[in-house]
């Protein structure tokens, strides 16, 4: 569309066509509708507001937007910065206990597990915008509205199901951690379990939510060195994409141990809380909350959510594909140790494997652990009315930061009970694909309910999705079952 009015000041004497919609802007220079909103709200772009209230964009702000994305890293750091919660949460999805478990998974059964990364793709979407619809539409946590419209006692038995589980996640991730530092620094196990825990607290409690979360962004960057590696071994793609889309599942206890592992570390509990929690926190960073304004802030949150997701299921399908070609096929099929997951980066960086693999759990347990900690505390915050946010400080939320504080201390003091760090991650996994049933049928029955959502309940596609993890779920756990007592 090419404007061929010179910008006025005021909107009142021109007529509409002067201008870009926001939707024209973006068509105008091929950026996500996302980015298009946050140039604006940014006031990077010049703009005018019209007589009916809606904001357009001037010839001059379509020029200078025009120039800042003209160089393509500049126009992938705006990106970044435009994505907001859902990144967190995609990013965070692939913390130790994904390593872990993706490592030993795919080193157990090799290519057999693959068909998991694609054939739950469009369920994690699904449940993600679920949680994250709840806290647009509601502008509360999800514990805050469960109590609005059940029993005390289900929601209380959800947050302690809630919380026992990312206790446990906590501990398994902080002993990753540690075991991965300890491979190439001579420093004891048990003081880099507590140097880790006491970083994370500081962190979280002593920096606010605006400052670390730029922070966490980046430091998703760290498990892509998987990618590069599954492209150097030159695996045969005929074969995986054959086991991609014709599952081979095994009858076994192990097979089916690993499928509810892999469920709860894709789709993790935590996640949920942590999801509806941080849409709030946005909503409030943003301004005051508007029902007029909840489609839209949908819309953007698609965006937002689509490419965590994505971003999360990648990393899922490297990690599995490079410990399946590297461990699997040289006969190495239990993983036991740090030293043992990470062979698998060897064809990319050679000796350097350790180093990076120290890194991704590293990093990724920075990122993960915050939002455990966090998430259960907006819920049980919420649960017990207290003051809940990470933009509050120490002294306006006391209750909610204690939560924090003792989810983490107690996850470090389970390192002290000689627990293998790559088996405490699997089972922590496998223990919140338990957890997840009984919440994702309360969430799934929560955001089809039209007096909390009102017009925006699930849309075909999430329903669908959405339901099949819950039947998918149950049959897994109910066959697992049945083997282990055959």
């Amino acid at each position: 569309m090419s404007i061929n009015y010179p910008f006025k000041k005021s909107a009142e004497n021109v007529q509409e066509k002067e201008f870009l919609t926001i939707s024209e802007f973006r068509h105008e220079l091929g950026i996500p509708l996302v980015l298009a909103k946050k140039l604006v709200s940014w006031g990077e772009v010049e703009t005018v507001k019209m007589i009916d209230g809606t904001i357009h964009v001037t010839e001059n702000g379509l020029l200078s937007a025009r120039k800042m994305i003209e160089n393509r890293r500049q126009k992938m750091r705006l990106f970044m910065k435009a994505l907001g919660p859902g990144i967190i949460t995609g990013a965070s999805d692939d913390d130790p206990s994904g390593i872990g478990t993706y490592s030993s998974v795919g080193a157990k059964f090799g290519f057999s597990i693959l068909w998991m990364a694609i054939w739950l793709l469009p369920v994690m979407l699904a449940v993600q915008e679920v949680c994250a619809r709840i806290g647009i539409v509601t502008n509360r946590g999800l514990v805050g509205v469960l109590q609005e419209h059940y029993r005390k006692k289900i929601v209380g038995l959800a947050v302690f199901l809630l919380i026992i589980a990312n206790v446990i996640n906590i501990g398994a991730d902080l002993g990753a951690m540690a075991a991965s530092i300890s491979i190439l620094l001579p420093v004891s196990f048990y003081l880099a379990v507590v140097f880790f825990a006491a970083v994370i607290i500081a962190m979280e409690v002593f920096i606010g939510y605006h400052v670390y979360v730029k922070i966490l962004k980046w430091l998703t960057f760290s498990v892509f060195a998987y990618i590069a590696a599954g492209f150097m071994i030159h695996p045969q793609w005929l074969d995986i994409f054959q086991n991609i889309f014709i599952p081979k599942i095994h009858l076994s206890k192990e097979y089916f141990f690993a499928i509810i592992a892999v469920f709860g570390t894709t789709i993790t509990p935590y996640l949920f809380f942590w999801q509806a929690s941080e849409e709030v926190e946005e909503c409030n960073r943003e301004g005051s909350f508007k029902k007029n304004l909840v489609h839209h802030r949908i819309h953007r949150m698609r965006t937002d959510v689509s490419t965590g997701m994505i971003m999360a299921n990648v990393v899922f399908f490297f990690i599995v594909l490079t410990t399946a070609q590297i461990l699997f096929k040289n006969g190495i099929t239990n993983i036991e140790s740090v030293e043992q997951a990470a062979l698998a980066l060897k064809p990319f960086v050679g000796n350097y494997a350790f180093a990076f693999f120290t890194l991704g759990i590293v990093g990724t347990g920075l990122l993960a652990i915050p939002v455990l900690a966090a998430s259960g505390a907006y819920a049980l915050s919420e649960f017990m009315k207290w003051h809940e946010s990470l933009e509050l400080k120490f002294s306006q939320a006391k209750g909610f930061y204690l939560v924090i504080i003792f989810s983490i201390l107690i996850g470090m003091i389970l390192n002290f009970l000689h627990i293998n760090p790559i088996l405490a991650l699997y089972y922590s996994a496998f223990l919140n694909g338990v957890v997840a049933l009984p919440l994702l049928i309360v969430i799934m029955i929560v955001g089809n309910d039209p007096k909390i959502m009102d017009r925006e309940t699930h849309p075909g596609w999430v329903k669908f999705f959405g339901w099949a993890a819950v039947i998918f779920l149950a049959v897994a756990l109910i066959i697992s079952v049945v083997l282990n007592i055959v």
